[in-house]
């Protein structure tokens, strides 16, 4: 665990910065998120007992109240450029970011809690009680969550072989 706010950054905001750009679907809200999350995290450093934990919950708490405030954006579909920020893209293989173009457009239209939940669980490889950690819910109200997003998902597809990265079967 690194010892200084300093360090943190220097290894997670990456991480942090990928993360909040598949929740938001916009680079830009990502990185004002990930910026006042940051910010407000270094004021409490000395606090904080469990840094990733507790940053990546201020990270979703932030994106799940970000439509309560006035300055409201709206989610749009991906664009090519906000899906190279992402992950940078591989040779040109059209498939992919069709697919990856495709599931990020059907995760956009989940309900906040429901595209959180897939996103810590596919994305970023939780598990259901650290996810439950990150939404303050219990792990049961965490598989009913990832439960109906996946089958929406499955019912809005445009195919059913398109699952999120790293989906478990």
């Amino acid at each position: 665990m690194p010892a200084s706010f300093d360090e943190f950054v220097a290894d997670r905001l990456d991480g942090l910065l990928r993360y909040a750009t598949v929740l938001t679907d916009d680079p830009y809200l990502a990185q004002d998120i990930v910026q006042d999350v940051l910010l407000r995290a270094q004021q409490r450093w000395p606090k904080i007992d469990s840094p990733p934990t507790y940053v990546r919950r201020m990270v979703t708490n932030e994106y799940l109240s970000w439509r309560r405030r006035l300055a409201v954006r709206r989610v749009t579909p991906s664009s090519p450029e906000v899906l190279d920020l992402v992950s940078p893209p591989v040779s040109d293989h059209a498939i992919e970011y069709d697919e990856r173009d495709a599931m990020l457009d059907r995760l956009a239209k989940l309900p906040r809690k429901q595209r959180a939940a897939i996103v810590l669980r596919y994305y970023e490889n939780y598990s259901d009680e650290e996810i439950g950690a990150v939404l303050r819910c219990a792990t049961s109200t965490v598989r009913s969550q990832i439960s109906r997003a996946l089958s929406t998902l499955r019912e809005t597809g445009p195919s059913s072989s398109v699952q999120p990265t790293g989906a478990r079967k």
